[in-house]
Formats: structure tokens, sequence, C-alpha cells
């Protein structure tokens, strides 16, 4: 039986909201990761921003009404115990946004050891790390939602800046994704992924500064602009609602059209 089926018994059933629901968003103290919070909050959720900025992250908390926990997510021992601390303040975890991530543009040559493991450190092992801490409590209740926030950096080779980690690490996480999807839908557990475009972020900002780049990246894109971070926000409100209750494996594109051409 559905998600859906399981709660409507017939009535109109608002199959956004998230009351009751307790939601944890990686790397929310600004940007996409805090639009996102927003939006959860919004939708009726308890959310718990988790960062490593701490005075950052708690005044996004205080925000939006909603809590903060210190998190590394290149520290899989730390994700452990912040998720721990969060299902015995909360009594459970129903969905997971993993926001956190990191861009160095250089060239592949120009690429050390230290910088690549750098990226794919919070990229990609980030990831996987918080996926599966968050997967144990999931898998107990039978239940849960994961969104991992990838890019269209994930399918195509952005141009013209250089920045064959971030590409890598967001193919793994498309990839991941997938896989966790098959692996852990019979414990109730969906896996799916958004893929954004250009965001006007603190990100994106320095390459939006360079007119060579910005010409070529809006150029690029049919819409002719970048998206804010609010435009993302409601992709991952459906994801992680029961309006996608059908959904998963799933890497939703959000990118203005730009990998159409």
């Amino acid at each position: 039986m559905s998600e859906i089926a399981k709660e409507g018994n017939g009535a109109t059933l608002d199959v956004f909201r998230l009351d009751g629901e307790v939601c944890v968003v990686t790397g929310a103290a600004q940007g996409i990761g805090l639009a996102i919070a927003k939006a959860l909050r919004n939708a009726g959720a308890a959310v718990v921003i988790a960062d490593r900025e701490a005075r950052l992250g708690q005044q996004a908390a205080d925000a939006i009404g909603g809590s903060f926990v210190a998190l590394d997510v290149t520290d899989s021992s730390s994700i452990d115990a912040a998720f721990d601390a969060i299902v015995a303040q909360h009594g459970r975890l129903d969905v997971l946004v993993n926001n956190a991530g990191i861009v160095r543009n250089a060239s592949a040559l120009e690429t050390d050891d230290a910088a690549w493991r750098a990226v794919l450190a919070v990229n990609l092992d980030g990831v996987f790390y918080s996926c599966r801490s968050a997967a144990r409590h999931m898998s107990r209740q039978k239940s849960g939602r994961i969104v991992n926030i990838a890019s269209m950096s994930g399918s195509i080779a952005n141009k013209p800046q250089p920045q064959a980690s971030y590409n890598a690490s967001k193919a793994g996480v498309i990839h991941l994704t997938r896989s966790l999807a098959a692996e852990w839908a019979a414990d109730g557990i969906r896996v799916n992924s958004i893929s954004p475009g250009y965001v006007g972020t603190e990100l994106t900002k320095r390459g939006f500064e360079n007119e060579a780049w910005r010409k070529v990246w809006l150029d690029y894109t049919p819409l002719e602009r970048m998206a804010s971070p609010d435009e993302i926000a409601p992709g991952v409100v459906f994801l992680a609602s029961r309006a996608s209750a059908f959904v998963t494996g799933s890497d939703i594109v959000m990118d203005g059209g730009y990998t159409v051409w």
C-alpha cells in the first residue's frame, strides 16, 4: 500500500505537507541549504540544521524556528554522534538532505592529491557517511527519505571553468543515489537526488563576477539566468514528501535547460 493510501482514507490529503516529520539538512547555514531548510520548515517539519559553522548555523536555525547541531561531514564519527543526538531528542529521523559541498576551480594537472581528496571528502564521502548513518535509524523505522544535492556537473563537463574533481564527485553522488535506492527500498527508504544548474550562492558568486565565465554560463542556459536558492528548495520538498511516494533512485535536473544543449 502506498504512503498516500495508508493515510488518505478517501479524504483530501495535502501530500506536500511534512507536519510532525523530523528533517536534517547538512550545510544549511547559508545558500541552497538554508533555502531548503526554510521550505521544509514551512511545510510543517521540525528542521535540524547540521553544519560545521556553529555561529552561522545557530543563527540560521533561530531564523527559521529550527534547531542546530554541529557536524563535520568528512568525519563519520561526527555524523553518527549528531544523528544519534537528533534521534534521542526527537524520537525519529524522517528526512535527510545532503547539501554540504565545496568546489575548486583548477585544472586537472594543477590538482594535487590533497586538493582532489578535499573535494571528494566533502562532496562524496560525506554524502555516503551521512546516508549510511541516517539509514541505520530509518531502517529501524521502516521509513525514511534521503535527498542528495548533486549537480548538473555530474552529467556534463562545465565550460569554461576547469573543475574535474567537482564534476567527478557529483557524478558519484548521482550513481550512489541510485545504488542506495535499490539497496534500501525493502527497508522503506527512498533515495533521490537533485541536480541544480547555476544558482546564485556564495559558491558561484566569484565565478559569476568573471565576465567571460558569466557570459558562457548564461548563453548556455536557455532561461538565460541563474536560479535563486528558493527555486531549488521546492524540488526537495517534493522528494521529501508523500507527493513523491513512487519516486526513488531518480535525479531531478533543475538547471534552466542547460543540459538540453
